[in-house]
């Protein structure tokens, strides 16, 4: 056995009992937060490092071409449980609308992509994850660190069980999948309880989402894309934040249906790897905003799409619901 080898071997039964820099991560929380940093490092000793975290992190799904990446999403038992979950949660979905003006179908679109509607929301232990991340992940160790730090105040300020919640691999949390920075910026207490609770209630768990994409500028009664068919490839430089108005767009050949919105609406060139050659899209504000809640163009192509599967399912059950008893 090489040397190499052998300490990669040695790695978790040392991270067992002190992982590297978390000595100067227990001083820095003591500093900022005031915990006492003994109890700190003994959390942190009681945190496992997850070679599977790491391999999880290398090979997220948003890395497949569009084609591949959709199939995992749009689907129809997908589809059909959104509709489900509308027509059994109707007022209170009726009621985030109207609070954060964010359509219930992309609430349901976002829990759906990244929980199957909570019936999923992870089973990694939440300090497992942040730690491997951000102690063993040098390439995104500072963020996760960062997150780590969060994960212990948020602890506090809504009395979790440290060392018991589960998530993600990446450390993501409940219903929408929050992480602890998300949590303690976004997360509302709609049904008054006095928790902001992400897991068991509802009313929490999708007025946050609501609101999260809220706080980041969603346009009410604006589309988050468009579907476009390009002649020539577009040239220039198009990123995900619309840089560009969908006049100036509709001038260099790229042939859409506005749908109604003005020429200075802000808009971008979205193009996707499809099966039978690239897709181009229109994207809008609301497509930026959705990449907030995760940063690749596919996962927001997944939600705008499912959103639009789901409300179109649901205005076809509606038509043909039965008349309601007398």
């Amino acid at each position: 056995m090489t040397a190499a080898a052998a300490l990669l071997l040695a790695v978790p039964a040392l991270a067992a009992n002190q992982h590297p820099g978390a000595e100067a991560f227990a001083e820095q929380l003591a500093a900022e937060q005031g915990l006492d940093a003994a109890w700190v490092r003994e959390v942190l000793a009681r945190a496992e490092y997850r070679p599977n975290i790491i391999e999880a992190i290398t090979r997220p799904a948003e890395a497949k071409p569009w084609h591949e990446y959709r199939q995992i999403f749009i689907k129809p038992d997908r589809i059909e449980q959104g509709v489900e979950f509308w027509q059994e949660h109707r007022a209170l979905l009726e009621s985030i609308e109207a609070e954060f003006g964010v359509p219930i179908e992309i609430v349901l679109a976002i829990i759906g992509v990244e929980t199957r509607y909570g019936r999923i929301t992870g089973s990694h232990r939440v300090l497992d994850a942040l730690v491997t991340l951000g102690f063993y992940y040098p390439r995104r160790g500072t963020f996760f660190s960062r997150e780590l730090a969060e994960f212990f105040r948020l602890s506090r300020e809504e009395n979790l069980p440290l060392e018991e919640i589960t998530g993600s691999y990446a450390g993501a949390m409940g219903i929408g999948q929050f992480i602890p920075s998300s949590y303690r910026a976004y997360a509302v207490d709609f049904d008054k309880s006095g928790d902001r609770d992400l897991w068991r209630s509802l009313p929490d768990a999708l007025a946050s989402v609501a609101n999260y994409l809220a706080v980041h500028g969603w346009r009410a009664d604006e589309p988050a894309a468009l579907p476009a068919r390009a002649d020539t490839a577009p040239s220039g430089n198009f990123p995900v934040k619309p840089q560009h108005t969908i006049g100036q767009l509709a001038a260099i050949d790229l042939h859409f249906d506005r749908g109604g919105l003005a020429a200075d609406t802000p808009a971008t060139v979205i193009e996707l790897d499809g099966a039978d050659g690239p897709e181009h899209w229109i994207g809008l504000t609301n497509f930026y905003v959705i990449t907030r809640y995760n940063r690749s163009p596919l996962y927001a192509m997944a939600v705008h799409q499912l959103a639009g599967e789901i409300r179109r399912a649901r205005d076809r059950s509606s038509d043909v619901d039965p008349e309601p008893a007398p």
